[in-house]
């Protein structure tokens, strides 16, 4: 029983604590998506910035807390050159996403995120999943769940 009980709050905490993964860089694979407004964005058009990839969707909790957290850090990191990027896993067409993000102010760019993005930065098996992009185009972290705004600027950081 008391092993039990030790392997339950050992459970308890795994889940609470998302798995941020520093790795060794990677070059980011190339996409294009397009953002709410109806225009691409591609990887290449963003070169030299820092970025963040957040994978997101309308129904889940722990992103809709994170998104405004993201909003203050792409305004806080907009001079230096920082892009965040949220990227809808949604199935119900950009509508829905855009009154939801219209409903939350959130003011960083969102996209719907298409099967070949999906699959070059997956597999994507939760949501946030939030990829981290520096300067010179190389992947350096990828975080599954919901990260804290002091961790997420810290991780920010390291692009720069």
């Amino acid at each position: 029983m008391r092993h039990s009980l030790t392997l339950l709050a050992w459970l308890s905490v795994a889940v609470l604590v998302p798995a941020a993964h520093a790795q060794e860089p990677s070059p980011a694979p190339p996409f294009a998506v397009r953002d709410l407004e109806g225009r691409t964005v591609r990887l290449q058009d963003l070169r030299g910035k820092p970025v963040v990839l957040d994978f997101w969707a309308t129904w889940c909790a722990p992103c809709r807390v994170s998104m405004p957290e993201l909003d203050a850090l792409q305004e806080a990191y907009a001079e230096q050159g920082l892009v965040v990027l949220g990227l809808s896993l949604d199935e119900d067409g950009p509508e829905k996403v855009k009154r939801f993000v219209d409903k939350l102010g959130v003011k960083f760019r969102v996209a719907l995120a298409n099967e070949r993005m999906l699959s070059q930065y997956g597999p994507i098996r939760s949501a946030p999943t939030t990829v981290f992009i520096n300067r010179k185009g190389f992947v350096v972290r990828r975080v599954v769940g919901y990260v804290d705004r002091e961790t997420m600027e810290s991780f920010i950081k390291e692009l720069f």
